[in-house]
C-alpha cells in the first residue's frame, strides 16, 4: 500500500495521492480543509489521479472538500478520478455532482 497524502500541486490544485481508506481518510479531511481555507483562489481543482485505491471514504473526502470550498466562496472541480472511485460515485448517483 502507498502513503495518502493530500497537498497543494500549484496554487488552486489540491492534489490527493495513495490509498484513501478508514485509516488514511480523518488526517487528509483536515488537512485539505486547512489548503483549502489557506487558497485565495477562487477556483480549486482536486486532482486524483495519484490515487491509488479508493473505498468510500474518498468519495466522502472530494464531498467534504466540495463542501468546504462552497463554504469559501470558491468553485470547485474534480480531475482524473480513478474508476473505483468513480463506480462508487455512480452506486451513489453522485456522478453529476463529482462531474469530471
Amino acid at each position: 500500500m502507498s502513503e495518502a497524502g493530500v497537498s497543494m500541486a500549484e496554487p488552486g490544485v489540491l492534489r490527493l495521492t495513495g490509498v484513501l481508506d478508514y485509516r488514511s481518510g480523518p488526517a487528509l479531511r483536515k488537512q485539505g480543509k486547512a489548503l483549502i481555507d489557506a487558497s485565495r483562489e477562487p477556483h480549486m481543482v482536486l486532482d486524483c489521479s495519484a490515487v491509488a485505491k479508493s473505498s468510500s471514504v474518498g468519495l466522502s473526502l472530494l464531498l467534504a472538500f466540495i463542501r468546504d470550498a462552497q463554504a469559501a466562496g470558491k468553485a470547485f472541480e474534480v480531475r482524473g478520478m480513478p474508476d473505483d472511485m468513480r463506480e462508487i460515485a455512480g452506486v451513489y448517483d453522485l456522478d453529476e455532482v463529482l462531474a469530471t
